[in-house]
């Protein structure tokens, strides 16, 4: 049981409470675990923090000796924008992958090996999954962070991530409500504006989100955009028509509320993040998610007590934050129970497997039962789950033109090829540290490959003096929104048909090439089955 510091009024703790921060380093600094025994209920984790799951584990174990029942939140979507692997590329594909399958069963193994791996870490919450449906191939900032461009796609893979992370006891926090898929705009830098009628977006950007609460998702994070037909005043996180009246109403939503990063320039460049906070739970918000940029003890203080001050000159009602409050503590509550529960089904499925090898099952019930004695307290492991995932959602195009197989007339390289990385600069929510591409795995396959990075209008030529003689595999993400990336390839295939590209992001340009591979990733795990593939593995 937590006992809060003495001298720490009700409204303080609770002005802490409703805060999610993030703070630099991979300990926690003495004022994060001294506000912590004020209130403070939540601590967000970036790639600031991590170096390794063992690391992540005595961080985490850190934080709950301070408060037993803190919720530590991470943005882990897997694929393009992972924390737990920030520096090596993630070992999942993410949502784009996935809706390319399209198997909502493997979409919810998926989650729940990820939420497995989360959990080990102490990881109690998760910003994710995006519900978002991207029927704007132009989009910035979401791309193949979403399953896909139809709703009833992205709505059933949405339903089973939620299923699947929360089986592991780590509470989903689907996002971003109502939709983020159809902007042109990255709300990191600026506000970006839906003009679609209430019926367009009741059909396209509601139903997952609908689905998400229905598949029991803990927690639904707000979306910096301008929606015009619901709110033609406010951010949908300032928006009590769209909080409160629509999420909470029309859609009989009950769970946590959290905004997105308060620090992104859609709040903080217009309202500040102290006015932007105080006007998010006036609205019907719960929590305030800040660290991404803003991770000092400052940042809390001036958010504490710009929600305390609003208290008490009537701008923001005191039960309202005490509501939310409330609704921090019941999420801390779930996710303790959730975990004990996760904790003792993957107990009876270890169980079940000791049983059947010891009864002369043979290889399959011999390796279940090891499978479940990996993770300590018996939880089931599939390490494998999210490379099969990426092989499945390769889109090859061979030498004559047809999908599918696409393999037709392709002999695998035997020989180190040049890797030609045509490199865009990458959104803040997928971050630049992060590696993507093929060059690695190839390396792995094909030792001696090499590889160089290219970028603007002359990135062909510098490519093509680089290779050489030899074979040139050409990487890029997301062509459709790059035309320098177009004129490399057509630079590169005019003098060497025989290259082949392979499309990390949205496959939205025409396949060509000696081999075309879109992988709708561009995940650590969709390098190495794009790989496999040209090496002939």
């Amino acid at each position: 049981m937590t006992t809060f510091a003495s001298g720490t009024d009700t409204l303080t703790r609770d002005a802490l409470t409703v805060l999610q921060p993030g703070f630099t380093g991979t300990t926690a600094p003495d004022w994060l675990l001294r506000r912590l025994g004020e209130g403070l209920a939540s601590v967000g984790l970036f790639g600031r923090n991590i170096a390794t799951p063992e690391q992540v584990a005595a961080l985490t174990a850190q934080l709950r000796a301070e408060r037993d029942d803190v919720l530590v939140a991470i943005d882990e979507e897997g694929g393009d924008v992972t924390r737990l692997e920030v520096r090596t590329g993630s070992s999942f594909p993410g949502n784009n992958a996935l809706g390319a399958v399209d198997d909502a069963e493997l979409t919810r193994e998926v989650a729940a090996e990820l939420g497995r791996r989360l959990a080990a870490c102490g990881v109690n919450f998760n910003w994710a999954p995006s519900a978002d449906v991207n029927s704007n191939p132009a989009n910035p900032v979401i791309g193949v962070r979403s399953f896909g461009a139809t709703p009833d796609l992205v709505a059933r893979h949405t339903a089973a991530y939620v299923t699947g992370l929360q089986s592991a006891g780590v509470a989903a926090c689907t996002k971003h409500f109502p939709g983020h898929g159809d902007t042109a705009v990255d709300s990191h830098h600026a506000m970006p504006r839906i003009d679609a009628t209430p019926e367009i977006l009741a059909d396209r950007e509601l139903p997952p989100f609908r689905a998400a609460i229905a598949a029991g998702s803990r927690a639904i994070m707000t979306a910096h955009i301008l929606v015009p037909a619901l709110d033609p005043d406010h951010p949908a996180t300032l928006s009590h028509r769209i909080l409160t009246e629509l999420l909470r109403g029309e859609l009989g939503y009950d769970g946590l509320i959290v905004t997105d990063g308060m620090e992104m320039q859609a709040i903080a460049a217009t309202y500040g993040i102290e006015r932007g906070s105080v006007l998010a739970i006036a609205a019907g918000a719960d929590a305030i998610c800040v660290g991404g940029g803003l991770s000092d003890e400052e940042t809390v203080r001036r958010l504490r007590d710009a929600l305390v001050a609003a208290v008490r000159t009537g701008e923001l009602p005191e039960e309202r934050l005490a509501e939310a409050a409330e609704r921090v503590r019941a999420l801390a509550r779930w996710t303790a129970e959730a975990a004990g529960a996760a904790r003792l089904a993957g107990g009876a499925e270890a169980s079940a497997g000791a049983a059947a090898a010891s009864a002369g099952a043979g290889a399959a019930g011999a390796a279940a039962a090891e499978g479940g004695g990996k993770r300590g307290a018996g939880v089931p492991v599939d390490d494998e789950v999210g490379l099969r995932a990426a092989r499945r959602a390769l889109r090859i195009t061979g030498p004559d033109g047809g999908p599918g197989g696409g393999l037709d007339g392709f002999t695998p390289l035997t020989e180190p090829p040049y890797v030609a990385a045509f490199t865009p600069m990458a959104n803040i929510a997928v971050g630049d540290e992060t590696p993507w591409g093929v060059a690695a795995e190839l390396s792995r396959l094909l030792p001696g490959t090499e590889t160089g990075t290219f970028t603007g209008d002359d990135a062909g030529m510098a490519a093509l003096a680089a290779a050489g003689p030899r074979r040139i595999v050409a990487v890029v993400r997301d062509e459709h929104r790059h035309a320098w990336m177009t004129k490399a390839l057509d630079t590169l295939l005019r003098t060497r048909p025989d290259t082949i590209i392979i499309e990390m992001g949205l496959p939205q340009s025409p396949t060509r090439g000696a081999l075309h591979i879109a992988t709708h990733g561009a995940a650590r795990v969709c390098g190495r089955a794009a790989a496999e593939v040209i090496a002939g593995e």
